[in-house]
């Protein structure tokens, strides 16, 4: 039996979960994704992993864990790109830079209708090295950026621009475990489950 409801679509976040032994059950939760005005990407991505998680508790009794993930460079947020030439763009920006990978937890329980909400934003920064158009357009064309937070992905293809992280690694895939794991505890919910 399911010890938490993922409130995601991600096959990264399941693989983390299913890492580190949490039994769940995945549904993904339909929120409308839009930028708030003003709102900063630490806001912004708290609020969606929130909204997700808050929305899973009413129909779950199981605590629902949301989770939102951006890619952060000079103040802005790089969503997913919506076109191979989006994705070369950003890829281009994030050349030879260092930039921001956010991802916000929240945990919800909804039991005897007493909601009880708690949530945590992660940051991890990430230095690419200078990359040359051929290597921005031969990695477009793999197909792997066009689902991807600043058209990359560290767990995959995209490895190979990385020079270096400062924080942690699980954040940038899409899930901070340590921080996970701890939010977890908090609810009971076991890991290291066969």
């Amino acid at each position: 039996m399911a010890d938490l409801l993922l409130a995601s679509a991600s096959p990264r976040r399941r693989e983390l979960l299913e890492q580190i032994g949490v039994s769940f059950i995945s549904e993904p939760q339909d929120i409308d994704e839009t930028p708030l005005l003003d709102e900063s990407p630490e806001a912004y991505v708290e609020r969606l992993a929130r909204e997700k998680a808050q929305q899973g508790a009413q129909q779950s009794s199981l605590p629902v864990l949301g989770s939102d993930t951006c890619v952060v460079l000079d103040g802005e947020i790089l969503s997913k790109p919506n076109t191979k030439a989006d994705a070369c763009a950003m890829l281009s920006r994030l050349s030879g830079r260092s930039h921001h990978v956010l991802t916000a937890i929240a945990i919800c329980t909804n039991k005897l209708g007493e909601p009880e909400l708690m949530s945590q934003v992660v940051s991890t920064e990430v230095q690419f090295n200078p990359l040359a158009p051929t290597q921005i357009e031969d990695y477009v064309a793999t197909g792997e950026p066009m689902d991807k937070a600043g058209a990359y992905g560290i767990q995959g293809k995209a490895a190979v621009f990385v020079a270096g992280i400062v924080g942690s690694y699980s954040n940038v895939v899409g899930l901070p475990l340590m921080e996970t794991a701890q939010l977890l505890q908090h609810y009971n919910v076991p890991i290291w489950q066969d």
